[in-house]
């Protein structure tokens, strides 16, 4: 699968480095699987490279209600 490479800085949690990708904090699970050799701890040590998967934009909105889609 592609992916692009992410480096941590000081502070970075995966939540916000999910919303900085893919504006969806539930791909959480993905990057963190994507890692294994990161640890799943809620603030991660900065200069960590990171694997970030390259998703479809409609895997991301199937998974959004109607009224966030914007189809509503």
């Amino acid at each position: 699968m592609a992916h692009l490479i992410h480096t941590t800085i000081e502070g970075e949690r995966w939540d916000l480095i999910s919303w900085r990708y893919y504006r969806d904090v539930r791909q959480v699970p993905q990057l963190i699987a994507a890692n294994p050799h990161a640890p799943n701890a809620p603030v991660l040590p900065s200069g960590l490279r990171l694997r970030v998967p390259l998703i479809s934009r409609a895997s991301v909105t199937q998974a959004l209600p109607p009224w966030r889609r914007g189809d509503a």
